[in-house]
């Protein structure tokens, strides 16, 4: 059950990433973006990954940090990091934590039989720690432009 409502501010939260410790506290006083993936070194999370990367000079101009998380190890985020070249820190979630508190966990269908995974999906939070906009159910063909948009329109 996710606890995040858009137009509130987010519930208190501190996960590892590849670059430290990143919480709610931390997040103020620039937007954030965090998205979800399902699996480190698959096509679509890779392509998703690259995208962001590609376009993270524009996040950071308009004064946004960019956060990718999953269930990998934190070892597996490391490799996924040097190979892909990321400027920006990966969240390690094993323990489904943030996307139990986000509300990402669904059962997928995957070749026939019914999975439990993370269920793609991106958030934009504002300087105050307020959640402006969701996107779930996210297909990676010109995701990335269009958060980059919206983010835009509200900075």
């Amino acid at each position: 059950m996710s606890t995040v409502t858009l137009g509130t501010p987010l519930p208190a939260f501190t996960a590892a990433s590849t670059e430290g410790d990143i919480s709610t506290e931390s997040l103020k006083g620039q937007y954030a973006v965090l998205f979800f993936y399902p699996k480190n070194n698959t096509p679509g999370c890779t392509t998703e990954s690259k995208d962001f990367r590609d376009q993270h000079d524009a996040f950071v101009a308009a004064n946004c940090r960019v956060i990718g998380v999953s269930r990998d190890t934190m070892r597996s985020h490391e490799g996924v990091v040097k190979k892909l070249e990321l400027p920006y820190p990966l969240i390690a979630d094993p323990d489904e934590t943030l996307c139990e508190l986000f509300g990402v966990m669904k059962q997928k269908n995957m070749f026939g039989r019914q999975v439990r995974g993370i269920e793609r999906s991106t958030f934009l939070i504002g300087p105050d720690g307020t959640l402006l906009k969701e996107w779930r159910k996210v297909k990676v063909p010109g995701h990335v432009t269009e958060v980059l948009e919206t983010l835009q329109s509200q900075a």
